[in-house]
């Protein structure tokens, strides 16, 4: 009786608060109300390279072929959302990548869109839970924003019914009473060196998988250094670490090897093998795999700065025998 009164009293307050009304504003303060993106050619190149080579937006948004090494998405997949994360990945409930073709989101406004990517709040006033790093983009740059929007619009529409996500009581209420601000930069200051890969390393959310975690959230005090846990394949799979230290991590990498670890699985030239199995990756090799050499190396820069972290990760076990 006690725990159905206090789940009621719960809902009751789900109910009252609401709505949430996100703010989204530029470095220098001024508020983004009218958003609106007049495409280039050159407006939707950066946003399609972006979206599929760094910010690695259809890792998630796509259907991926998970017999194969790195998951490759599925041919006709592309944007059209589906993907399920749940107890797979540690989270407390059932989570879905969302359509994001046109057959979605043709009655979204720009507006509509700048403000779910950046502050993670739909056109319902409804928040979504962080697994879309909407954290990570609450201070990009205005031009990457817009070119994101911009090429989003140019994907081949598809109609692909992605189920409702399922979320418990308690943490849909902490998600409304979480601060969804974006702060964008107005591109005033070229980044460049350890600087811009910083910028590049935050979009693409490497933190958010090479960071271990506790009851879902990063352990700040050892960004970097690996092991967070997904199940895959019949193994488990932890994150490699990736911070500066020597024995550990990537200390003793060249940037050239960092480079090449890349570019083994551009699928030009790469091949997917079957892993039925054996060991898998959720890792989205085969789109990082596009990132021009020097935004890798951009990247590599930044991840020399950040502190060491001796921590060893043993990356792949197989929790049963293959058949």
């Amino acid at each position: 009786m006690k725990t159905t009164v206090r789940f009621t009293a719960l809902l009751g307050l789900l109910s009252l608060v609401g709505c949430v009304h996100p703010t989204v504003k530029t470095d220098a303060g001024t508020r983004i109300e009218t958003f609106a993106v007049k495409p280039t050619a050159e407006l939707v190149g950066r946003g399609r390279y972006l979206v599929n080579h760094v910010a690695a937006c259809m890792d998630c948004h796509s259907q991926r072929d998970w017999t194969r090494l790195a998951g490759p998405i599925i041919p006709g997949t592309l944007g059209a959302g589906g993907q399920e994360y749940g107890k797979n990945y540690g989270l407390p409930g059932r989570l879905y990548g969302r359509n994001l073709t046109p057959a979605a989101l043709k009655s979204w406004s720009d507006q509509e869109l700048l403000v779910v990517i950046t502050a993670g709040v739909s056109r319902s006033g409804k928040p979504l839970f962080p697994l879309m790093p909407y954290q990570n983009y609450h201070q990009m740059r205005l031009s990457d924003a817009t070119a994101i929007v911009a090429y989003l619009r140019t994907l081949e529409p598809v109609e692909n019914q992605v189920p409702a996500s399922r979320l418990p009581a308690p943490l849909r209420l902490a998600l409304r009473l979480m601060p969804h601000r974006a702060q964008l930069r107005t591109d005033t200051v070229a980044l460049s060196g350890a600087a811009y890969g910083q910028y590049l390393t935050q979009m693409a959310g490497c933190a958010d998988c090479h960071t271990n975690r506790t009851a879902g959230k990063l352990i700040r005090k050892a960004p970097f250094a690996g092991g967070m846990v997904v199940s895959i394949n019949g193994g488990t799979l932890r994150s490699a670490n990736i911070t500066p230290d020597i024995e550990t991590g990537i200390g003793r990498w060249t940037s050239r090897e960092f480079m090449d670890r890349f570019r083994a699985y551009d699928p030009s030239t790469h091949s997917a093998p079957n892993v039925q199995g054996g060991f898998n990756t959720i890792m989205p090799w085969t789109l990082y795999a596009g990132m021009t050499d020097a935004d890798l190396t951009a990247i590599f820069e930044y991840l020399k700065t950040v502190r060491p972290v001796r921590h060893k990760v043993e990356v792949f076990t197989l929790n049963r025998q293959p058949r």
